[in-house]
């Protein structure tokens, strides 16, 4: 049995969420991966409601430096994040394949929040075999590991997973901080 699957993702696809089932498989589950700072990073796909290209946003008075503003999906208000320097990295000029992944978290009490993240550009729907996950190590370069549900190994290449949980949580307290 095969415990990697490659499907290539665009700029503008809608993720289809009827063809997820195969994340519900406790031996494997399905990610989009992306590319971040040269690096190959991944979310769960079960999260993904859709891909954008880069469209300007709206400023948010006092947000955080991370936070590039809010844009319009259809009447909601969906903030829009900077990924690169969330996880601390450095900060590049948007080019042609920068796109927005539009992404829904469940939060610890019940709700529901959508996000953009701001990536490099897209890569491919894949699943990981449970056990080519691993914990994220403490020192992980340039990245926030705080942010980071683990890594796993694809076609003998390393991919870091968000934890979009984490990422999300953080995002709401850090104007509290302040």
């Amino acid at each position: 049995m095969n415990s990697e699957h490659r499907g290539t993702v665009k700029r503008g696809d809608a993720v289809p969420q009827q063809h997820t089932a195969l994340a519900a498989d406790s031996a494997s589950a399905q990610y989009l991966t992306f590319a971040l700072a040269g690096g190959a990073f991944a979310i769960p796909i079960l999260s993904v409601r859709e891909i954008r290209g880069w469209e300007e946003v709206a400023q948010v008075p006092r947000s955080p430096d991370y936070v590039l503003g809010v844009m319009n999906l259809r009447g909601a208000v969906v903030p829009v994040l900077d990924l690169r320097a969330r996880l601390g990295m450095e900060r590049r000029e948007r080019t042609p394949t920068s796109v927005v992944i539009v992404v829904r978290v469940d939060i610890a009490n019940g709700n529901e929040v959508l996000i953009g993240c701001l990536v490099d550009g897209v890569s491919d729907v894949v699943s990981f075999a449970a056990d080519r996950t691993r914990p994220t190590p403490d020192a992980c370069g340039t990245v926030d590991t705080h942010f980071l549900a683990g890594v796993a190994t694809l076609d003998q290449q390393l991919v870091m997973v968000i934890d979009l949980v984490r990422l999300v949580e953080m995002s709401n307290a850090a104007p509290a901080a302040a």
